[in-house]
């Protein structure tokens, strides 16, 4: 079969293919023992893939983890401090991709999977798909607070696409909200809440596209069969 090189390494799971054009572009990627150039069309049964040196092959069993993210772990394959990783926390025999990432001291809904194609519609900005928070925020947020973060709120320079906040538990000092976007800006959440004046105390990621957290304990997960595994 044949596929550009990106694809063919987002589909073995080695990165998405954003990532994987930028691997091929430092020169990390050859085929068949040749150093390739962004664009290279393979053939994906017969050509001999290696980055940096190691051999990549697709996977033919395709598998999906639906994973509750604790606190202090790393969403990624390994890391280099020596920290606990997402995929530490799921079978092994497979080379994972962590899609929908989270920060460190964030916690929650991850899809963890083999699935390149899948991988690259959950990430790309143009399929917007949606993801949704439970956040603790320091204060009590007041509904013209919440304007703001519907609207959007400049961060770095740049404003967020409307969001959909709701507040759900109103404490005396702290107040929980759920926000939903479908951006994924780096610690987007937390600067957001920040930009309108309430600092995150907690967040939990309770749905990612078409799935939910539903009742998977901390650190724990549930396999998705491949009919569940479809973006709708």
């Amino acid at each position: 079969m044949k596929m550009r090189i990106h694809k063919y390494l987002a589909h073995a799971g080695v990165a998405s293919r954003r990532h994987a054009e930028v691997m091929v572009a430092e020169g990390k990627v050859s085929v068949n023992g040749r150093v390739v150039q962004i664009g290279k069309v393979i053939e994906s049964d017969t050509d001999k893939v290696t980055v940096e040196g190691k051999p990549v092959e697709i996977d033919k069993v395709l598998v999906y983890y639906l994973l509750n993210k604790p606190r202090g772990v790393v969403s990624a394959v390994t890391d280099p401090d020596g920290r606990r990783t997402v995929t530490s926390l799921v079978p092994g025999g497979h080379r994972l991709y962590p899609v929908g990432r989270l920060d460190y001291d964030s916690e929650g809904l991850m899809l963890l999977t083999n699935d390149g194609d899948l991988a690259y519609k959950m990430t790309h900005p143009k399929f917007e798909i949606d993801k949704t928070y439970h956040v603790l925020v320091k204060g009590v947020m007041n509904e013209k607070s919440v304007g703001y973060l519907e609207q959007g709120v400049t961060i770095e320079g740049k404003k967020t696409a409307p969001a959909e906040v709701q507040i759900m538990e109103a404490q005396p000092n702290n107040t929980w909200i759920d926000i939903t976007i479908h951006e994924g800006r780096n610690r987007q959440i937390r600067k957001m809440c920040e930009a309108v004046g309430y600092p995150v105390m907690r967040l939990i990621r309770t749905e990612l596209g078409p799935w939910k957290l539903g009742d998977i304990p901390s650190g724990k997960f549930r396999t998705l069969t491949p009919d569940e595994a479809v973006l709708k």
